[in-house]
């Protein structure tokens, strides 16, 4: 599978845009600095650190030429699911990304309540991901920072 087997599915072609890539870079590392912030309860760390994995899984498909059609369901499910494609993260670590995910869902609409365990994690997986994304575009987009 590649991410050109998706257009039209779930992706569409578009330019990569370095100042896109700049603004959610840039956005990511807020929600990761807010989702470090004590007083805030476990689901709004939670909810700010998924925030950033998911403008993380944005720069990495605008890094290949792609973004998730939103007008279509699953496009967070999208994101995360190519990022093994887009900047090559391990399958085991998308896999925690997409259990978060899954998470994110029962809190946003069945109002389960958030660990914080969960929050940390999610926290933890967030910061994985900015260093990694950083690093696959200096190897290999470095024309986009």
């Amino acid at each position: 599978m590649t991410l050109k087997n998706l257009l039209g599915i779930s992706l569409d072609a578009v330019q990569a845009d370095k100042g896109l890539v700049a603004k959610l870079l840039a956005a990511a590392q807020r929600n990761i600095d807010d989702a470090q912030l004590a007083g805030l309860s476990a689901e709004n760390r939670f909810d700010a650190a998924y925030k950033a994995i998911m403008q993380l899984a944005m720069v990495a498909l605008n890094a290949n030429g792609f973004r998730t059609l939103t007008s279509k369901p699953g496009h967070h499910q999208t994101a995360i699911q190519t990022l093994h494609l887009s900047v090559g993260l391990p399958q085991a670590k998308v896999i925690v990304l997409d259990a978060l995910r899954k998470q994110r869902n029962l809190s946003d609409y069945s109002g389960d309540l958030i660990p914080d365990a969960a929050a940390a994690e999610c926290l933890a997986s967030a910061q994985d991901l900015f260093s990694h994304v950083r690093s696959w575009l200096q190897a290999n987009r470095p024309d986009l920072l």
